[in-house]
């Protein structure tokens, strides 16, 4: 298994950056960035689609068994062995020339992800883990924060639709009561591998969909850090809340967002 993983975690890390490259190109040229709306804030560029259909392509030549699922292209074949793929996560932030957004590629196994890779072309960072191996930004060793004070902490709250803007403003309000520093950047994919770097110390959305976060629950999980059982809740196909941080703030987040989290000694 160590194995299979192994190639796994170095063909997601070359696909992302393969097709990194043509995003970074596309989001240089203004007409590519042009969009329609799937929804409220929900923005789709032709970009999405052609990157999308790269990935999976490349994925599907390399492990034809496994199964896909796509944001723009729904799912197919296996669900358990099976790529999750965000081609931009950060859709609006890339549609408006805004440079924080991310290709997000995870694989999942036994029912719970355990290869993550996300990559910013525009910054050039690429982090990547796998269950057990470790996890890496731009290859060298990374790991979350040794925060322990939510008064000194930075975390970012997730905006979703799907869930009431009264339970998103009182979710922030219980926070910044708390003394935690607020964040939205617009990328849950993003926001949560920066957890696992320890650039912010939690992430925390009340609703978010899988090809979004379950690259970054590797990635925290093998930098240190803890997450809530996102696939537990039905995340892989309908979506679930989600909870990411250092172990150090780990009691009173869970307090704050009444997200349970692993028990650790």
């Amino acid at each position: 298994m160590v194995g299979s993983l192994e190639a796994r975690l170095a063909r997601a890390v070359e696909v992302a950056r393969e097709a990194g490259v043509v995003l970074r190109e596309r989001f240089g040229h203004r007409e590519a960035r042009a969009y329609v709306m799937k929804g409220s804030q929900d923005f789709l560029t032709e970009v999405d689609g052609e990157i999308e259909t790269l990935v999976s392509g490349l994925l599907q030549t390399s492990f034809p068994d496994d199964g896909i699922i796509g944001e723009e292209h729904g799912a197919t074949g296996r669900l358990d062995g099976v790529w999750v793929i965000d081609p931009i996560d950060g859709t609006s932030n890339f549609a408006r020339g805004i440079a924080h957004f991310c290709i997000s590629i995870a694989y999942v196994a036994g029912g719970e992800p355990v290869v993550g890779v996300i990559y910013d072309p525009i910054k050039d960072d690429l982090f990547a883990a796998a269950t057990g191996l470790g996890a890496t930004l731009n290859g060298e060793r990374m790991q979350v924060s040794a925060a322990t004070d939510i008064r000194a902490a930075s975390i970012e709250c997730g905006w979703s639709m799907r869930r009431p803007v009264a339970d998103y403003i009182a979710l922030c309000g219980r926070v910044m009561e708390r003394g935690g520093g607020l964040y939205r950047c617009g990328s849950g994919a993003l926001g949560v591998a920066y957890v696992a770097a320890g650039r912010l110390d939690a992430y925390v959305e009340l609703h978010i969909n899988a090809w979004d976060v379950l690259a970054g629950v590797v990635l925290v999980r093998e930098a240190g850090g803890v997450t809530n059982d996102f696939m537990g809740e039905g995340g892989l196909l309908g979506g679930a809340p989600i909870l990411a941080c250092a172990l150090g703030l780990a009691a009173v987040l869970q307090d704050i967002t009444g997200l349970r989290l692993p028990v650790h000694d």
